[in-house]
C-alpha cells in the first residue's frame, strides 16, 4: 500500500472506506483505482480468459480494478503503467510483455510507493518486484517432455524443438524443464534432435546455461506467434530429409503454436504420425485433442491464478504479507512467489479434468465421449 496511507487515523480510515465502498465500481474511477492489471494482448484466447477471470473475481469486493493491454508492445506497456498510476492505485499486478522491458515500467511504479506483483510471467532484472504469481513453468515443461517420453515407441525417433518468445522468463523456464527430462533420451539415442544445430550440440549436456539456451531458442523461437510457428515448422519439415520424418515427436511450447505446428505437420505425407504437446487448455486446442490433432495440453487453471493475485492484492491492500510457497531469482533479487500446480491433459481425461470441474461446457465441443 502507498506509503501515505500508512498513518491516517482510524477515524479517517473508517470514513474513507465508507466513501470507497459507495462509489465502488468495477471500471475504476479516477483517483480511486484500487488495482491496476495490466495483461500482454487480447490477440491470444488465454489473456482475454484472464480478463473475464479478473472482472468476475472483484464482483462482489470493496475494491476497484482496470485492466490494460499492451498489444504486444513493450512502449505500450510502459504507457498503460504510467496511466494506472495516475489513476492512483496501490497494487499494480503485471504480466510482462517483455520480463527486462517491464523493469522500468514498475520501478516508476515502486517510487510511488506500489506494490507491484508479477502475474504468471517474471519481470526479470530489477529489484521494484515484490511477488510473482505464477504456475510451476519447469514443472510444465517436465510435463511436456515426459509425455513424449511416455508415448514415443523405439529408437531414432526425430524430435522437433520448438519454444516461446526469448523475452519471456516463462519460455526459457519451460525449456529448462523440458530439456531436463528429454536430454538422457536425446543422448541415448531415443531421440533425434531434427531442427536445431545448437541442442544437437549440447544433446550430452544435463544441464544447461541460460546463455546455452539461448543460443538453442534463437533457433527454435516461435515468440508465441502462430503464424511464426507455421512458417518455422514449414521450414523445418522442407529442409527434413526422409528419415527426420515418418513417426516423429514435436516439442511445442503452447497451445496456439501446436495447432499451428499441428496443420504442417498433419498435411506432410511423410509424416506417418506425431505426438504434440501444448499448455493453456485453449477451447480450439481441446478441439483438436478430441479430434486427435494434438496430443494433449498442460492444464494451468487460470481460475486459480487470478484467485491467488487478487487475494495477494487484497492481503496487500488490507495491510497484511501475503502467503507465498517458493520464490524465484530474477537476476537482481529472489521474488517471493505463489505457485499454482498444473495438470496434464489429452484424450483420455478431458472430459474429467475439464468439463467435469466445469472449466468448459460439453456443448462447447463435438465428438466428446
Amino acid at each position: 500500500m502507498k506509503k501515505r496511507f500508512k498513518f491516517i487515523p482510524v477515524l479517517a480510515v473508517a470514513i474513507m472506506t465508507v466513501l470507497l465502498i459507495a462509489g465502488c465500481s468495477n471500471s475504476g474511477s479516477q483517483g480511486g483505482l484500487s488495482i491496476g492489471i495490466v495483461l500482454p494482448t487480447k490477440d491470444e484466447p488465454r489473456w482475454v480468459q484472464d480478463e473475464a477471470r479478473f472482472n468476475a473475481a472483484l464482483e462482489d469486493s470493496e475494491y476497484t480494478t482496470e485492466i490494460l493491454f499492451s498489444q504486444g508492445s513493450s512502449a505500450k506497456e510502459k504507457e498503460n503503467v504510467e496511466t494506472l498510476i495516475s489513476k492512483g492505485i496501490d497494487v499494480l499486478i503485471i504480466a510482462p510483455q517483455d520480463g527486462p522491458a517491464a523493469g522500468s515500467a514498475v520501478e516508476a511504479a515502486k517510487e510511488e510507493g506500489i506494490t507491484v506483483i508479477s502475474y504468471d510471467r517474471l519481470i526479470t532484472d530489477t529489484e521494484a518486484v515484490d511477488y510473482y504469481v505464477t504456475f510451476d513453468s519447469i514443472a510444465v515443461g517436465k510435463e511436456q517432455g515426459q509425455y513424449l517420453i511416455d508415448n514415443t515407441e523405439g529408437t531414432g525417433v526425430p524430435l522437433y524443438l520448438y519454444a516461446g518468445a526469448s523475452s519471456d522468463n516463462n519460455a526459457f523456464l519451460f525449456f529448462e524443464g523440458a530439456w531436463s527430462v528429454l536430454q538422457p533420451k536425446i543422448a541415448d539415442g531415443t531421440f533425434v534432435i531434427a531442427n536445431s544445430s545448437e541442442a544437437e550440440a549440447l544433446k550430452d549436456k544435463a544441464e544447461l546455461s541460460r546463455d546455452e539456451m539461448g543460443k538453442i531458442l534463437g533457433q527454435i523461437t516461435t515468440n508465441w506467434d502462430p503464424n511464426e510457428a507455421k512458417n518455422k515448422a514449414q521450414t523445418n519439415l522442407t529442409a527434413a530429409s526422409a528419415e527426420l520424418k515418418g513417426d516423429v515427436a514435436i516439442l511445442a511450447p503452447n497451445d496456439g503454436t501446436a495447432r499451428s505446428i499441428s496443420d504442417v505437420f498433419g498435411s506432410d505425407g511423410d509424416v506417418t504420425s506425431y505426438k504434440i504437446t501444448g499448455q493453456d487448455s485453449e477451447k480450439a486446442s481441446i478441439q483438436y485433442i478430441i479430434d486427435g490433432k494434438q496430443s494433449m495440453t498442460v492444464f494451468k487453471d487460470v481460475r486459480t491464478l487470478v484467485t491467488d493475485a487478487m487475494n495477494m492484492a487484497v492481503t496487500v491492500l488490507d495491510g497484511n504479507t501475503p502467503e507465498t510457497t517458493g520464490s524465484y531469482n530474477n537476476g537482481s533479487i529472489d521474488v517471493p512467489a505463489k505457485q499454482t500446480e498444473v495438470i496434464v491433459v489429452d484424450k483420455e481425461n478431458v472430459k474429467e479434468k475439464l468439463i467435469d470441474s466445469g472449466y468448459y461446457e460439453a456443448s462447447e465441443f463435438t465428438g466428446l465421449e
